[in-house]
């Protein structure tokens, strides 16, 4: 009896048997990417039983409130990637990074006179204005917000009060890589590291601040863990950001941080190239059709971002920036974010951000879907100024 290979020769011809051996081949490349892909899926799931971190402690780490073999992780991932260098430094946990955002805060003012004014609190506009609601929410008579640092270069009493500066990098809402504009021994900066990722921006270096926050949600987009970072130089200011966290939620949940060594794990195995190609390849996509669709508006402009030289992908690399930050040109269009929800587009305001109503932050972050649609309403405002520009005058 022949060998069934050649049964099916002589019946399909070797041509078709080709193929047939062609498309079985394909066919069994795509079912391994799927498993590949269902594998990557399943090592980041988390199944938690009942008994598990039941208190409030890891006994195998001396009794800490923070898992040895995440922040092990963490120093592992920033090596990685060459974002931020953590070596003879603390890693504090928090409930994202907005927890040790007070938390670094507090630490900074608890050296305050009782007899003298509140530490100023800054930020560079346009802020991330969560700054100035927590610190708000959390009044002290420690510390209070102040706006915009840049009024406080030339303050003569700079040179005499103690100034806390939160310093974000990339910075929302543009996207620049700011710096501390505060110099001098009583400025103080906590740097808000979130967006400081390789699909968000060039990693021009690694960042060595005093005090460097980061957090899952900008990493892996999973929001809804709330787990974060705070990278720490200072054994004092460490310490006194361990107590604040210890007092106001006796850590971080168990499973938050179970959840994010996963997470990280995932990321580690590839040693980042999915995640961060793909995050990358998607925004700078998103930011060229965005800058190629108003680029020939006189109505609305967008922050200039350059090309830069990224340590992560060894090449320059283009602008990937979470959010666009627009701008209202015509002087009539004091209201940015009317004009644009007029137009169903929806943003936030310019003065959320500490800066005029002429600005609205859009996000990019968002379904594919949804891009799309940003794209096709803001270019048809675009065309309506051609046909304003092209209406015959009577």
């Amino acid at each position: 009896m022949e060998e069934p290979t050649s049964m099916v020769l002589f019946l399909m011809g070797k041509n078709q048997f080709v193929s047939a051996i062609l498309a079985m081949e394909a066919l069994t490349a795509l079912t391994f990417c799927l498993i590949v892909l269902q594998m990557l899926i399943e090592s980041s799931a988390v199944l938690v039983a009942g008994w598990h971190r039941m208190g409030y402690r890891y006994i195998n780490n001396n009794q800490s409130l923070m898992s040895k073999e995440l922040e092990n992780q963490i120093r592992k991932l920033h090596g990685m990637v060459g974002n931020a260098v953590t070596s003879g430094k603390y890693i504090l946990f928090g409930a994202g990074s907005t927890q040790l955002l007070n938390a670094a805060v507090h630490a900074l003012s608890l050296h305050h006179n009782a007899s003298s004014p509140p530490t100023p609190v800054l930020a560079s506009i346009p802020f991330y204005t969560l700054y100035k609601q927590q610190t708000d929410v959390f009044g002290s008579s420690n510390f209070k917000f102040e706006g915009d640092a840049s009024l406080w270069m030339n303050n003569s009493d700079s040179n005499n009060t103690n100034l806390i500066e939160f310093v974000t990098s990339p910075n929302n809402p543009d996207g620049k890589l700011n710096k501390a504009v505060l110099q001098g021994p009583n400025a103080k900066a906590i740097y808000d590291r979130v967006y400081y990722w390789p699909h968000f921006t060039a990693i021009p270096a690694s960042a060595d601040e005093d005090i460097m926050l980061f957090s899952i949600s900008k990493l892996t987009g999973h929001a809804g863990a709330r787990f974060g970072w705070a990278v720490i130089k200072d054994e004092t200011i460490y310490q006194r950001m361990t107590m604040y966290i210890g007092v106001n939620t006796m850590g971080v949940p168990r499973e938050a941080q179970l959840r994010a060594l996963k997470l990280i794990n995932v990321v580690l195995q590839g040693r980042g190239r999915e995640i961060f190609e793909f995050g990358y390849k998607t925004l700078s996509n998103r930011w060229e059709n965005l800058s190629q669709t108003l680029s020939v508006s006189t109505r609305f402009s967008l922050q200039k971002i350059g090309d830069q030289y990224c340590r992560f992908f060894h090449k320059v690399r283009k602008p990937s920036p979470a959010y666009a930050w627009l701008r209202c040109e015509r002087e009539e269009d004091k209201d940015c974010y009317a004009v644009l929800k007029a137009a169903n587009i929806i943003g936030r305001r310019g003065g959320v951000f500490g800066a005029e109503d002429r600005y609205v932050r859009l996000s990019l972050l968002r379904s594919q879907d949804d891009f799309d649609l940003l794209l096709h309403r803001l270019n048809q405002l675009v065309l309506e100024e051609d046909k304003i520009k092209t209406m015959p005058i009577m």
